[in-house]
């Protein structure tokens, strides 16, 4: 059973993510979500019209694009921030997915601006897929992992939610080496730094050995330098990038920020983050 709720915007954003979800799973259940959020100033109630007849009209058009043999297609509008009635929407329907497209801003402006796919990445507790650029079928896939905790997540959701189609998965670690410097003033090598790389290959290895099969050809890939970078440079050759999120809450994430949301940022492709 595969529940997802699509957040609807404006359609360039919604319409890529609404056939690119199409695309990757065999669906269910599909609940479009528009929330649209109207300030209470004279004239609130014809304001508060339009607004929800225009999001009526987004939703019936992302209706339209979504195959026809789906088994239950709801659809909810309403006037309220668009990003809690997204995430309230999941959290009632217990949904399995959230996609959601992109205006593609980036980090500075979202800081200022804000997004409604930043905040439901932000503070979904379900997996979010975040589209970019136009929908494209899926047969290559990165998944990236950091440790055994990421490794047993995106395995387990892998396994109990197989895409569509077969498809090519590279399981990639990369792991961090920043630079020592001895007493001298010269750069050395991290000690641990081949123990670190030995325990990434043996759970690249461990992944692919479990999930290698008929719905994935799975193969390994470890890499060393900054995560983030390295990750999305990588998925340049890929339809999709799969990655874990930790989770992490209040002053601890504000603190030490997060990996998965860094390569949504900054990947040129739809990012599907696993919880």
């Amino acid at each position: 059973m595969m529940r997802i709720v699509i957040g609807v915007g404006s359609a360039r954003e919604t319409f890529p993510a609404v056939k690119q979800i199409d695309l990757l799973y065999r669906l269910d259940e599909v609940v479009l979500a528009h929330g649209a959020k109207v300030e209470a100033t004279q004239g609130y109630d014809e304001l508060r019209e339009a607004a929800m007849e225009s999001g009526r009209r987004h939703i019936e058009e992302c209706r339209a694009l979504l195959s026809t043999d789906i088994p239950s297609i709801r659809t909810l509008c309403d006037v309220q921030d668009p990003s809690s009635f997204i995430l309230d929407t999941a959290a009632t329907v217990k949904a399995d997915v959230i996609v959601m497209g992109t205006r593609d801003l980036n980090r500075l402006a979202e800081v200022f601006i804000g997004s409604v796919s930043h905040r439901v990445l932000v503070h979904s507790t379900v997996p979010t897929l975040v589209v970019k650029g136009a929908a494209r079928p899926v047969s290559k896939v990165l998944m990236a992992v950091e440790g055994p905790d990421d490794a047993a997540r995106l395995q387990t959701w892998l396994m109990a939610h197989p895409f569509k189609n077969p498809v090519s998965l590279t399981v990639l670690s990369v792991v961090s080496s920043p630079p020592v410097t001895s007493e001298h003033g010269m750069l050395r090598q991290d000690p641990a730094y081949d123990e670190r790389t030995l325990q990434a290959r043996q759970i690249v290895n461990e992944i692919v050995k479990a999930l290698d099969g008929p719905n994935f050809t799975a193969s390994a890939d470890v890499h060393g330098g900054d995560p983030a970078g390295i990750i999305c440079e990588v998925g340049k050759g890929y339809d999709l990038i799969v990655v874990s999120s930790h989770g992490r809450k209040g002053v601890r994430r504000f603190l030490l920020g997060s990996v998965s949301e860094d390569i949504v940022h900054r990947a040129d492709r739809s990012v599907f983050v696993v919880r």
